[in-house]
């Protein structure tokens, strides 16, 4: 039978598609089991080199095969979840026994309603609903027994429809015709015993008898075996090419007794009962449920409305019955009776009331719980008592279960096969090792029916891990180890097991291992979800405030060490407290750890607005929106993905590969079931519940920048800008295939469009240095604000970046450069401007829907938030490390998201916003370790040079005054005493930094270094310059001299170190190895090593006898920043026994000399570290980081 034409030209017209999506290997097991295709075709696709040469090929050969090779390719797409290309080729889906002389109307003809009617086939349901991808595939099977007896097996579980599919695949001319000429004959069996199964087989042998000759009748069978062997005789010689169906058939001795080599299809819940009986076999699974259309239809048709014209509850009632015909089928025979129960039912649905949810039918149980209820019976004793064990399970992994059942894992692995067998459970094959799971229906029985067992059946579950992991939770990261690290505290919870639960979520090894095996998220919404249950809400809030500062860390890898994290925490915080106690026990060992000390963050102040860091995306993140509901954040990026999580505590919730190039900008619909993006791909994607939806790719040539949807769902539009020279704004309707209007009237890129809160009007921000607002509803400019006459002098080019509403719709914002302005919106006077004084650009802006607050993103990495009304800044948030893209508020104003190039989302509370009072230190800093007293001197954010003076880890102001510094040339030597001053002149650069050649009070040469690349000798007393070195060809960026005088070290741009004789002057050695700039150096204390860090954070340790390599220092990957160290080694020191060595750039990281391993990491709020102070002993460190936060650690003993 040749591929119908329709169906050869729709696998043509879609080739492309297939080719570019299909994974052949996944569909062609579908293929071969269904018997479409040899395992030798499969074999020759499989050696083509890649998978799109295999999707060819595989294409290529249906191309050439018959109408059941097209619907079984049908067939697999579905199971295996290609549902969007499935749905391309379901138009053209052939039936398989079609012929020129056979249309589909012959199922309704009078020949076939003839033969059902004599073999007693039931007749369609009053209300019946088409499915037929099923039906085509019980076809398909039967046509299998065209030539050859066989079975037929027709299984899934309680409801699913399996009888009425059955009747319809049947209810065929041509099938009848070609394969079943001698009629087909329909026994219902159900749960039997002997006698009654002999009096069913009594019937069926005198209803055949009856049909052939009234004068041959034959007394009635009186055993099994003689009506086995008269129904032998029968279906062999009077109806040798016949079809028997056996409906609901339970047990294996039943089927023996139908053993009679013929033509069977039987109906069951239990796959494995032809394993009893011979001949060749096939199976049909009817595992998928209706779809929500389908379930619409049938209650359409049993309350006679059309499907739109339903009431709302009616989606929410289909959704319940979880895809269930039976339970669908139910609520529907009883709205009938009762159309006025729609509310009823559905809360009868939501409270898992079954047995209120009855209807007599032709069905054999009148209610769900009975027909959920017959299937558990049949179950063994023991293992009734192990399914009961499931009620409490999300997935059930063999490994899991054994722990579970304390069985070894083959004998769950028998036990569950039964579960699968009986249509109890289903089993994902494809996932190794398999996981097994319940129908949603199964699962609400159970837990209905179990209901006051649940508390004892939780506690069961964690008993037995606690017995079985005695020795510490499961480290291993598997599967086995991921579910109980992630659902051991649900059960707790359920068990009601409170005091378990506090010891384990309150315990800082708990939230190590949790998160690095699941990530910080699981953990904080673990807080979230049982904070009423822990009834500890200062420890909580600790615990959580540490995971919620600490998660960009924490999803790092390699992992940080979390004791070190905790010991930044305050000190009166449970957190510190166990990791003091921790680092105190681990450093006898030979663990090396770090108290802070002291943090001059305002405790109180602006900082803690910081509520939540995620780390969403490997890459720049350009846009990040709340939900409207506030539940859920999105992110997008360079990644090319979209990320969906929740706002309570970043727990991924959906992830989509989304474009083929970055993606610029992602939107919530009003009422947030859809997702739009959009890219520089010039494509615009939306999608709903992380299928795709809708692609426009045709109108926007240039990438697209911004998308947004309409505020409120009652004319749902999507706004779009680009590149584009003129076609640059367009409104979308998702109904329509190309967009709705054009807006016209800029004639330069267009960065961002913004409904007002009404959606009256759309407001535009163009390249040209405009904003625009059009009308809605008409697609007509309305006016034009001209921002570059306000800001541009000579002509300059004005960039406007974004435009916001305020809430009420008066007013609106727009960014340009450093500054903001504020403009009415009916006048367009300008009624406010502000330069926020940054040395940077405004990157967005978004004005809180319910205050007076706008938030402000900054290409200098921060964010501002200022009070329109009181045209005040309110507040700095610090913390990004790179350019802030995007902020948006909450819907509700209570919360603001950023997101940033470092790859981090975070999260503030607005409604702790003050303005802070914490000092702001700048980098360069001195440190005086005097005793137990540190005095630190820096300038601040004021250019104030503030001394601090620190004494048992409390700093207070020493003294303040004005500080002015200029770098230049010469250098300036001074007699503080007498105020006398040499000038040293001769760097043509500016002067990097000078040491003095030695520490002997008697020293009098000074050795400097600049960008020019010489290193020169000048005698202090006289002023002389007595050598002029050209030590390198670029920049030098580090010196150092070693400590016994005899060498120095250059350190330089052109990616080399040099080591020098002071005596002769001359190189000793160059250092080559190095990828970047060498920025630091520093010599052992014993003259022996030279330590150098370069740009990329790699340090190299080097001998200095013979110049050669001794060891490169590491970590083991790079770190989100793209950088070994997080940023630029800009500082050395070694310990004083020359054993450990310490390092600064993105962090602190301590290391062992001999090994070259990393021992610890510190981790600043800010980065870029430019220094760092050690204390004579190595126990102190001081240092500065570049959002001005001052830190004193000192070493844990």
């Amino acid at each position: 039978m040749a591929l119908e034409e329709r169906a050869r030209s729709c696998l043509l017209r879609f080739r492309h598609r297939l080719e570019q999506d299909i994974k052949p290997s996944y569909l062609m097991d579908h293929m071969i089991s269904d018997g479409v295709m040899t395992v030798d075709e499969e074999e020759k696709i499989r050696t083509k080199p890649t998978r799109k040469d295999q999707s060819a090929a595989l294409l290529e050969l249906l191309l050439m095969k018959d109408n059941r090779a097209y619907i079984s390719f049908y067939n697999s797409l579905i199971k295996e979840s290609y549902d969007d290309l499935a749905h391309l080729l379901r138009e053209d889906l052939p039936s398989i026994f079609c012929e020129a002389h056979k249309s589909s109307s012959d199922s309704a003809t009078s020949y076939v309603q003839t033969v059902l009617s004599e073999g007693g086939v039931p007749q369609r349901p009053v209300v019946f609903v088409s499915r037929p991808e099923l039906v085509n595939r019980v076809r398909e099977k039967l046509y299998w027994l065209q030539k050859d007896p066989g079975w037929v097996t027709v299984f899934g579980m309680a409801g699913s429809g399996k009888s009425v599919l059955t009747a319809e695949a049947v209810r065929h001319h041509g099938l009848i015709e070609d394969c079943f000429p001698g009629g087909i004959h329909w026994l219902a069996i159900g749960q039997l015993d002997k006698p009654d199964l002999l009096v069913k087989m009594q019937s069926l042998c005198f209803r055949l008898e009856q049909s052939l000759d009234s004068q041959t009748l034959s007394r009635p069978p009186n055993s099994l075996d003689e009506a086995k062997e008269r129904l032998r005789f029968l279906m062999l010689r009077r109806y040798p090419r016949s079809l028997l169906i056996l409906d609901d058939i339970w047990d294996s001795t039943v089927l023996k007794a139908f053993d009679i080599h013929c033509r069977i299809l039987l109906t069951t819940r239990n796959r494995s009962l032809t394993d009893s009986v011979s001949g060749a076999k096939y199976e049909v699974g009817v595992q998928s449920g209706l779809d929500e259309n389908k379930g619409l239809e049938i209650l359409a048709l049993y309350t006679k409305m059309k499907p739109h014209g339903l009431p709302e509850e009616a989606r929410s009632i289909v959704r319940e019955c979880k895809g269930s015909p039976l339970v669908v089928s139910l609520i529907g025979a009883l709205l009938k009776d009762n159309p006025n129960r729609w509310c009823y039912y559905l809360r009868q649905l939501q409270q898992k009331q079954f047995k209120r949810i009855r209807k007599s039918s032709s069905y054999d149980y009148d209610a769900l719980d009975q027909a959920m209820a017959a299937s558990i019976e049949v179950l063994p004793d023991e293992h009734r008592e192990l399914y009961k064990d499931l009620t409490v399970r999300f997935c059930h992994m063999i490994p899991v279960l054994s722990v579970l059942w304390d069985l070894e894992p083959e004998e769950v692995e028998d036990i569950l096969q039964e579960f699968v067998d009986k249509s109890l459970l289903f089993v994902d094959s494809h996932h190794k090792p398999y996981l097994y799971y319940l129908h949603d229906l199964q699962l609400d029985f159970l837990v209905e029916q179990n209901r006051t067992q649940l508390e004892s059946l939780h506690s069961k579950v964690v008993r037995q891990y606690q017995q079985h992991y005695r020795d510490g939770p499961p480290t291993s990261g598997d599967e086995e180890c991921l579910y109980w690290i992630r659902f051991l505290t649900y059960h707790m919870a359920k068990a009601n097991l409170s005091q378990e639960l506090y010891s384990l979520m309150f315990s800082l090894d708990w939230v190590s291992t949790k998160s690095q095996i699941m990530g910080p998220a699981h953990l904080i919404n673990d807080y979230v979800e049982y904070g009423s249950i822990l009834d500890k809400e200062v420890m909580r809030s600790q615990f959580q405030e540490f995971l919620s500062q600490n998660g960009h860390q924490l999803e790092e890898r390699p992992f940080p060490d979390v004791v070190q994290l905790a010991l930044s925490q305050p000190h009166n915080s449970e957190v510190y407290r166990q990791a003091r106690l921790q680092a105190q026990d681990r450093t006898s060992t030979g663990k090396l750890y770090f108290d802070l000390v002291y943090e001059n963050k305002n405790k109180s102040g602006v900082e803690n607005l910081s509520r939540l860091v995620i780390h969403p995306h490997q890459g720049s993140i350009y846009s990040a929106c709340f939900s409207h509901d506030g539940t859920k954040i999105a992110s997008c990026g360079a990644s090319k993905t979209l990320k969906v999580f929740k706002s309570t505590s970043g727990e991924k919730l959906t992830e989509i590969q989304a474009h083929d190039d970055e993606v610029l900008c992602c939107a919530f619909s009003p009422d947030d079931h859809l997702l739009a993006t959009c890219s520089t791909d010039r494509k615009i994607k939306v999608s709903e519940r992380a299928m795709l939806l809708r692609v426009f790719e045709e109108e926007h040539e240039e990438q697209i920048n911004h998308c947004q949807f309409t505020n409120t769902t009652k004319r749902l539009l999507l706004a779009t800008c680009s590149n584009d020279d003129c076609m640059n704004v367009k409104l979308w309707n998702l109904n329509k295939p190309s967009s709705q209007n054009t807006m016209f009237g800029h004639f330069a890129p267009v960065s961002h469009c913004c409904f007002s809160p009404d959606d009256s009007y759309l407001s535009t921000s163009s390249n040209d240095g405009t904003i625009k607002l059009f009308q809605v509803s008409s697609a007509n400019e309305w006016k034009t604000i001209n921002v570059r006459d306000l800001v541009a002098e000579n002509d300059e080019e004005v960039l406007v970046k974004c435009s916001t509403w305020t809430g009420d719709g008066k007013l609106v914002i727009l960014a340009a450069r450093s500054f903001f302005y504020v403009f009415d919106v009916e006048t367009s006077e300008m009624l406010l401007e502000i330069r926020t004084s940054r040395l940077s650009t405004v990157q967005y802006c978004d004005a809180c829907p319910t205050t007076n607050l706008l938030a402000i993103a900054f290409s200098n990495y921060t964010l501002e938030l200022w009070d329109l009304e009181a045209n005040k800044k309110m507040a700095d948030c610090s913390g990004h490390l790179s350019w802030v893209q995007r902020v948006q508020f909450s819907p509700d104003g209570s919360q603001l998201l950023s997101c940033s190039d470092d790859q981090t989302v975070r999260l503030w509370e607005t409604n702790k916003v003050h303005t802070s009072s914490a000092i702001c230190l700048k980098r360069d800093s001195n440190v005086l370790f005097n005793g137990e007293e540190i005095v630190v001197s820096a300038a601040d954010n004021c250019n104030r040079l503030t001394a601090l003076v620190c004494l048992n880890h409390r700093c207070g102001s020493l003294l303040e005054y004005l500080w002015y510094c200029i770098l230049c040339c010469p250098l300036q030597v001074w007699r503080w005493q007498s105020g006398e001053c040499k000038v040293l002149q001769g760097h043509k650069e500016q002067v990097r930094c000078f040491s003095l050649l030695s520490n002997s009070p008697n020293e009098s040469r000074l050795l400097s270094w600049s960008f020019d690349g010489t290193v020169k000798v000048w005698d202090t007393e006289t002023g002389e310059k007595l050598q002029d070195i050209e030590a390198h060809r670029g920049t030098i960026l580090g010196c150092h001299v070693s400590p016994d005088g005899c060498l120095f070290a250059t350190t330089s741009a052109d990616k080399t170190a040099k080591l020098w004789h002071c005596e002769s002057w001359q190189c000793a050695y160059t250092l080559n190895g190095h990828q970047d700039c060498v920025r630091s150096c520093r010599f052992s204390w014993d003259s022996q090593r030279l330590a150098t860090g370069d740009d990329n954070g790699e340090i190299r340790l080097w001998s200095v006898k013979d110049g050669s390599l001794l060891k490169i220092c590491c970590p083991d990957s790079k770190d989100g920043m793209d950088s070994l160290h997080g940023g630029w080694v800009t500082d050395l020191h070694f310990s004083p026994d020359n054993s450990l060595l310490v390092s600064t750039g993105g962090y602190i990281k301590w290391w062992n000399v001999e090994k070259g391993e990393a021992l610890q990491t510190f981790y600043p709020t800010g980065s870029a570290l430019k220094k760092v102070h050690v204390s004579s002993d190595f126990s102190t460190f001081v240092t500065i980081d570049n959002i001005g936060i001052l830190y004193i650690l000192q070493r844990v003993a």
